[in-house]
């Protein structure tokens, strides 16, 4: 059974100020759970309703705990809960190093704003082999209940930066594509070996600050009559085109 104290501190981690306080944060479900279990990331503790033995085979460091469902919907950040929560440690917050940037590709996110959309670029950013992110420092949190669900366990193995990007790439020396309304179509771009492919805020768009340091507005181009694509649609678009350049 969960004291008061427990149950207060776990929903607490529902609140970005006290994840940061804290460094912990919240992962729900037994399938992203796993995920996280073969990455680098530590856990505090898990809690579970009745079935321990889905759980992998963990450290022996990390705090069990069996509760029931009244306690668990107390304690989760989903209207209707999975049967398992854990709390984990927060990655050591890490500065990109742009040399680490050569012979790849890699999503750079200019204000997106929806942890809904910045989850699914993650997991989509993950289906199509790309090892990190680079976010500006007011994109949605990466830790926030909601961007780690949409994550679907994809976050355990995406690397997230959150830069100033303006001062991040002034020093870059490989090229810098954009998504812009009016560039070359996604479908005649030649991607090369490297890049890094801005993407912007849901209504604003990237920042005339990044615009300017871009080499290459790419548009993906427009059949029917919708006013816009979502960010994370147009991320899945670029993650592809780019993943077929290279076969």
């Amino acid at each position: 059974m969960l004291s008061k104290s427990q149950i207060s501190f776990i929903k607490s981690l529902h609140q970005k100020k006290y994840r940061k306080e804290n460094r912990l944060f919240i992962v729900e479900g037994i399938k992203s759970i796993q995920e996280f279990t073969q990455s680098n990331f530590k856990f505090h503790s898990i809690y579970y309703v009745g079935q321990q033995n889905l759980l992998p085979k963990l450290p022996a460091n990390i705090n069990l705990f069996e509760i029931n469902n009244a306690e668990l919907s107390k304690i989760s950040t989903l209207q209707n809960p999975q049967d398992f929560l854990a709390v984990v440690y927060l990655p050591e917050t890490k500065k990109i190093d742009p040399k680490d940037l050569a012979n790849d590709f890699t999503l750079v996110l200019d204000g997106v704003q929806d942890p809904g959309n910045l989850g699914t670029i993650i997991r989509t950013a993950d289906w199509f082999g790309f090892k990190r992110i680079i976010c500006a420092n007011d994109t949605a949190e990466a830790y926030n209940p909601k961007t780690v669900q949409a994550t679907m366990g994809s976050l355990a193995r995406v690397e997230l930066f959150y830069e100033d990007l303006p001062s991040l790439l002034k020093n870059i020396t490989i090229p810098i594509f954009g998504a812009l309304l009016h560039g070359k179509s996604i479908y005649k771009t030649a991607w090369q070996k490297e890049g890094l492919i801005v993407l912007g805020n849901e209504g604003k768009g990237i920042s005339a600050q990044v615009i300017k340091l871009i080499n290459q507005a790419v548009t993906i181009p427009q059949v029917g009559k919708a006013e816009s694509l979502n960010v994370a649609i147009s991320a899945a678009i670029f993650c592809s085109e780019i993943a077929r350049s290279k076969n």
